[in-house]
């Protein structure tokens, strides 16, 4: 028996599951993790923690998870360096030989036999009275870029991993790697307007916007939300930062009457001619927010007809029915299981329509394997196949759309999102359940929005999970979301370091950060990062420990930067050339008031009006507000970006006027920061933003669309002035497109 105490033991537990004994939060205030929060966490990792005894066999049998295996489940090195994998072995063994099979992602392979007893030793540990050995292998061999397999055999033993090579920095566009800056525009697709859509923004939309950057703005990019498959069911489904799935996109942005399948259906264009259909995309476009429901209505009902033309031809062979073939090849069991899913949830609601959840579904289709879902899928074939046909449709448009973009000479073009969350009533909880950490959720410490810390209400994913799997979940989460982009912005990139756990059971002030495999995990990234030519930007705002910027900077991710929070010591706001070069700066967030709701404090007042905060917090918070726009005041004046002639007190300015938001526009656009992206509500002066954090039902949470039309955009005179003046400050900057 171990003569360590619990508490010792306890923090052995911990410390093997990378759980923090502490941290400091952004008021510098120092908190200690809990017996009980540590306790908490390791129930619900599967440790048992109540005594020591619990502990003691606990940490025994991670011990034996490690030595007790040839090879660990995967290795992630970089790109320099000769092929090396660590053995653990039996001390007893040392004399053996080792035969290792080495089978590239190219199908290039090659064999080695090596010696025990001359390779390193680098660590042993004695468990039940044997001595393991750790010894550092070295083959004579150098591998590529990529995802490979080594394989090892001694004596009867045999066990293989999964080799990742990585380069040493993430992809930079070469223009902005000669020291160029660029600019661009940061759209939510769902609310653009336009004179001819369905009542929400789709991908022929997208080219228009594009053709509206290029042509008019002379920007390099188009950033957008998060197109990530949700339920599309309001108040609670239609965040594109909670989706249903990372792995796939929302079918609501498909362009239907762009779709072959849809020209070539003559019922489809015959329903789509009469009168009910077209007051039906009347009423929807002109609806101030998004109607999801009756969107997503509309749509399926032309998507199963433009689906079942294809059917009737793909009997006939012909380019298109291969190239479908060849997608659902590529994509695989990923998309079967993500198909079936969205089959179950159509059937079961059908049957049962207050059937919204699968965590509700009869307990046999709760689990993707079983013979019930087997028997589902093999039946409603078509059904699953259906939706298989729409994530196709999807890519082949949005694979357009960035086309179009480099057609316009976007040296960058789509700029994609990859949210943090999944939806624990999702697609991916219900097909990848083991991946994700039940009893906790993941959230953030307490800040200056949030003084009792956030809960997100998502499980965190289990890493060590991940880890055995090689990282293939994980991978292709990135792979996904590159595809068809020339940038991808990462919210929250503080996970591959660590997260916010809230035990099951505590608040959000009594959590703990659990560290995540960073090196690993930024290394992927990476890797992704250069296969696909995206530049990458991580969102890293909030509690952010200095380390995790410097590794960032180290493999060339971008910085994430914005104008509200940029501030000194003395609580100024930082003047543009102290931001970092290495970063994208943004005037503000889709969490965050626009800049002319900034002013009039429609933040502020939506919180209050929702219920979120009482009077005597909105009267401070106005007071504080007060003394943000002074402070804004100041340094635009000081660089002399504002009038002389005009007050240089806040109680002047009753609203953003124009004068302000130039001078704003300019300041942004002065700093060295690599890419400047502005939220197309910020160039249009709108009000209200798209998301007020902790409300769902109070506020119009991500369906507000645009104040103009992209039409409006394009030709009017109202705009016109913002297009210009944003022109101009790109001209200037030197952040005119550099694409060709």
């Amino acid at each position: 028996m171990s003569s360590d105490s619990f508490e010792q033991l306890l923090d052995r537990a911990a410390s093997w599951f990378g759980i923090d004994g502490s941290f400091w939060d952004i008021f510098g205030h120092h908190h200690t993790t809990s017996v009980a929060a540590k306790q908490a966490i390791l129930r619900a990792l599967g440790v048992a923690a109540d005594s020591p005894a619990d502990l003691e066999q606990a940490l025994a049998a991670l011990a034996r998870s490690e030595w007790e295996r040839l090879l660990p489940p995967v290795v992630v090195a970089g790109e320099n360096g000769p092929l090396e994998v660590p053995l653990y072995v039996a001390a007893e063994r040392l004399g053996a030989r080792a035969h290792f099979a080495v089978l590239r992602e190219d199908g290039e392979s090659s064999e080695f036999e090596l010696n025990l007893w001359d390779l390193p030793q680098v660590a042993s540990v004695e468990m039940d009275g044997r001595t393991w050995v750790r010894v550092q292998a070295k083959l004579p061999v150098q591998l590529p870029l990529g995802y490979h397999e080594v394989s090892v055999s001694v004596g009867g033993s045999h066990a293989s991993t999964r080799y990742i090579v990585t380069p040493e920095r993430a992809y930079m566009d070469p223009h902005l790697g000669r020291g160029g800056r660029a600019a661009g525009i940061a759209v939510s697709l769902y609310g653009v307007r336009s004179l001819r859509n369905w009542g929400c923004g789709d991908f022929h939309d997208l080219r228009s916007v594009i053709d509206w950057v290029a042509e008019e703005l002379g920007a390099s990019f188009v950033a957008l939300n998060p197109l990530h498959a949700i339920h599309n069911r309001r108040p609670f489904n239609t965040s594109p930062y909670l989706p249903n799935s990372i792995f796939y996109q929302n079918f609501l942005y498909l362009d239907v009457e762009g779709m072959p399948d849809f020209e070539r259906c003559r019922r489809a264009r015959a329903l789509r001619e009469t009168a009910a259909v077209a007051r039906e995309i009347e009423e929807l476009r002109a609806t101030p927010h998004v109607e999801y429901e009756r969107v997503s209505a509309l749509k399926l009902r032309f998507l199963k007809l433009a689906f079942a033309q294809f059917l009737r031809e793909r009997r006939a062979g012909g380019a298109r029915a291969r190239a479908f073939e060849a997608f659902r090849e590529r994509e695989g069991e990923l998309l079967e299981t993500f198909a079936t899913y969205c089959a179950l949830d159509e059937e079961l609601h059908r049957r049962n329509p207050g059937l919204w959840l699968w965590t509700d579904w009869p307990a046999a289709y709760q689990d993707p394997c079983s013979p019930e879902t087997r028997a589902f899928r093999q039946k409603r074939w078509r059904r699953v196949m259906f939706y298989q046909y729409l994530q196709w449709q999807i890519d082949v448009q949005l694979a357009g759309a960035q086309q179009w973009a480099r057609d316009r000479r976007l040296s960058i073009g789509l700029y994609h999102d990859l949210a943090l969350a999944t939806d624990r009533f999702g697609s991916d909880l219900w097909a990848h359940r083991s991946f994700f950490v039940a009893g906790c959720r993941v959230g953030s410490p307490p800040d200056d929005f949030s003084p009792k810390g956030q809960d997100w209400a998502f499980p965190p994913p289990n890493s060590a999970r991940h880890r055995e799997d090689g990282y293939r979940l994980f991978a292709e989460s990135i792979r996904k979301n590159c595809r068809h982009g020339g940038a991808l912005r990462i919210d929250h990139v503080m996970r591959l370091f660590r997260l916010f756990w809230i035990p099951d059971g505590l608040e959000a002030t009594e959590g703990a950060y659990v560290c995540e495999r960073n090196q690993d995990f930024v290394r992927i990234l990476a890797l992704e990062s250069v296969r696909n030519q995206v530049v990458v930007v991580g969102e890293d705002l909030g509690t952010v420990d200095p380390s995790i910027r410097e590794t960032l900077a180290r493999f060339g991710i971008l910085s994430y930067r914005l104008f509200y929070f940029e501030k000194n010591e003395q609580g100024e706001f930082r003047r543009p050339d102290e931001y970092p070069r290495q970063s994208l700066v943004s005037s503000t967030t889709h969490d965050l008031p626009t800049l002319a709701g900034f002013w009039v404090a429609a933040d502020i007042a939506a919180r209050r009006a929702a219920g979120i905060i009482d009077d005597h917090a909105r009267d401070a918070q106005l007071q504080q507000r007060r003394a943000e726009k002074q402070k804004m005041l100041d340094v635009l004046f000081q660089l002399e970006l504002v009038p002389k002639h005009l007050p240089r007190t806040a109680e002047a300015y009753t609203e953003l006027t124009g004068e302000l938001h130039n001078a704003i526009i300019g300041f942004l656009a002065m700093t060295p920061s690599q890419l400047l992206a502005i939220n197309q509500e910020d160039l249009t002066l709108e009000v209200n933003q798209q998301n007020l954090p902790g409300s769902t039902w109070q506020y119009p949470n991500w369906g507000r669309k645009m104040r103009f039309t992209i039409e409006q955009l394009r030709g009017d005179a109202a705009t016109r002035g913002f297009t210009t003046m944003f022109h101009d400050w790109i001209e200037r900057s030197g952040r005119r497109n550099q694409g060709g």
